[in-house]
C-alpha cells in the first residue's frame, strides 16, 4: 500500500471505545483518518457502520478501512457484500499478515471483545504495512474477484481445493486439522501473564503458601493474586513494590449470606489493601427470581469498591444455572455497576466453559464489562479457548505450569508433554 494512507474507520457501540483509542495511533503514523461513527456508546446496528466503511473503500474515498464491533465477524460479513471489498476479521498479527500477504484484504475488522488496545495497534500496523506481491497469491485474489463477478473463467475450485482451504483456515484459527490439534497462539507469555489472577483459595492454605503464591506472581508478572480475605494484608505487604494487584474473594464460596455481611467483608478487605473484589452472588435468590435481593447483594459490594476505586467481579457459579439465569445474573451485575462477571468459584459442580463465556460476553458487551473465566482453566489451550470465546481475565491456580508450557514450547503441541 502507498503511504500515507486514507483510512475510513467505524464501529458499533461495542467497538466505540477501542475505535476512539485507535484513531490517535493511526494518525500518529501519518495516515489521514476519517471516522464514520458511531459517536457514542448508545446501542446501534453494526452493519450500518461496516457498510459506511466498506463503501468508502469501494468508491476510492479511502484506501483501506477498519471496522470494530464485539467480535469482528458480523462487520466482515457486511463489508464483504460491498463490491470491491475484501474484508478480513483478524485476532492476531499472523492473521493480519496473512490477510494482506495472501488475500490482499482492504478492510480490517476487529473484535473489541477479543483483543485489547495494544493488540489492536499491532494488528493494524501489520495490516497497513504488509503487501501482497507474490504472483500465486495475486492470481488467487483475482479468482476471488471473479466469484464476485459471477464468473470463475472455468477455474472452479474442486472439492479437494475447498477442503484444503478449510483445513488451512482451521489451522490459522486454532482448530483441528486432521487428527492432530493445532492451537493458535494469539497470546504471548506477557499477554497471558497480564490476564491471570493467580489463585490460592483452598481451605488448608497457610501463610507460607501465600508467600509462595506472591513470589510466583512477582516472578511471572501475573495481573493479581487472588486470596481469601484473611490473607489480603499479608499479600499486600509481600507485593508492596510490585505491579501485581491483590484480589480478595467475598461471600466465598456459597454466596448465601446477608448483603450487609458481604459489604462488611468487602470494606475490611479493601482497608487491608485489596485492589479487586470477587464476590459470589446469592445463587438461591437468583434461582427464586428474587432479583431485588440479588441486585441489592451485588450493589452493596460494588458501592464499597467504587468508594475505594477498586474493581468488582461478580461470580455467577454458572454450573448451577440455566442460560436464562446466567443472562439475568449478567444483567443484574450490569445494573448494579459491576466491572466484571465471572463464571465460577471452582468449588462447585463445574467450572468455566467456552459456551458460558460466549453467552456472558454477548450479554455484557453493551456495557463493556470484563468476563473472567475461572474453574478448570489448567493449560495454555484452556486459556486460548476461553479468550477466543470472549474472556478478558482468567483465574487459575495452575498459572506457573501454564507459563512453563509457553516458555518450553509445549503449548504449541496442544499441551502434550507433561
Amino acid at each position: 500500500m502507498k503511504h500515507p494512507l486514507k483510512i475510513a474507520i467505524g464501529s458499533d457501540h461495542g467497538g466505540f471505545e477501542l475505535k476512539q483509542q485507535l484513531i490517535p495511533y493511526l494518525t500518529s503514523l501519518g495516515h489521514a483518518v476519517t471516522d464514520v461513527g458511531t459517536n457514542s456508546k448508545d446501542a446501534v446496528d453494526y452493519p450500518r457502520f461496516a457498510y459506511a466503511v466498506a463503501s468508502s473503500v469501494s468508491s476510492g474515498r479511502a484506501d483501506v478501512g477498519i471496522v470494530i464491533d464485539g467480535a469482528g465477524i458480523g462487520s466482515a460479513m457486511t463489508a464483504n457484500k460491498v463490491p470491491g471489498v475484501l474484508a478480513a476479521a483478524c485476532y492476531n498479527e499472523a492473521l493480519a499478515r496473512n490477510s494482506r500477504e495472501h488475500n490482499n484484504a482492504n478492510v480490517l475488522t476487529l473484535g473489541s471483545g477479543q483483543i485489547d488496545l495494544a493488540a489492536a495497534k499491532q494488528i493494524a500496523y501489520i495490516f497497513l504495512t504488509t503487501e501482497c506481491t507474490a504472483d500465486r497469491h495475486l492470481a488467487r485474489v483475482k479468482l476471488i474477484k471473479e466469484v464476485e463477478g459471477r464468473s470463475m473463467s472455468g477455474n472452479d475450485l474442486s472439492p479437494e481445493d475447498v477442503q484444503r482451504v478449510a483445513e488451512r483456515v482451521k489451522q490459522l484459527l486454532g482448530g483441528k486439522s486432521g487428527s492432530s490439534a493445532a492451537i493458535a497462539r494469539p497470546l504471548s507469555a506477557e499477554q497471558v501473564a497480564k490476564m491471570i489472577d493467580h489463585t490460592l483459595l483452598k481451605a488448608e492454605a497457610t501463610p507460607a503458601d501465600v508467600e509462595k503464591l506472591c513470589a510466583e506472581a512477582r516472578k511471572h508478572g501475573f495481573w493479581s493474586v487472588c486470596v481469601n480475605s484473611a490473607y489480603v494484608k499479608q499479600a499486600k505487604a509481600l507485593l508492596r513494590d510490585s505491579r501485581t494487584k491483590v484480589c480478595a474473594v467475598v461471600g466465598f464460596p456459597l454466596g448465601a449470606m446477608e448483603p450487609q455481611i458481604k459489604s462488611l467483608e468487602t470494606r475490611k478487605a479493601l482497608r487491608d489493601g485489596a485492589n479487586e473484589i470477587d464476590m459470589v452472588i446469592n445463587i438461591g435468590a437468583l434461582k427464586a427470581r428474587d432479583d431485588a435481593t440479588v441486585l441489592r447483594d451485588i450493589r452493596g459490594v460494588v458501592e464499597n469498591c467504587k468508594d475505594s476505586r477498586a474493581i468488582c467481579k461478580v461470580i455467577l457459579e454458572t454450573s448451577l444455572l440455566n442460560d436464562e439465569e446466567k443472562t439475568r445474573a449478567c444483567q443484574l451485575s450490569m445494573k448494579a455497576g459491576a466491572d466484571f462477571v465471572k463464571t465460577s468459584t471452582g468449588f462447585s459442580t463445574g467450572g468455566a466453559t467456552a459456551e458460558d463465556i460466549a453467552l456472558m460476553a454477548r450479554t455484557v458487551a453493551s456495557r463493556k464489562l470484563g468476563v473472567k473465566a475461572s474453574g478448570g482453566v489448567r493449560t495454555y489451550a484452556d486459556i486460548v479457548k476461553m479468550v477466543n470465546a470472549g474472556a478478558t481475565r482468567v483465574g487459575c491456580s495452575n498459572s506457573v505450569k501454564i507459563m512453563e508450557e509457553i516458555s518450553t514450547g509445549v503449548a504449541q503441541s496442544g499441551g502434550k508433554g507433561y
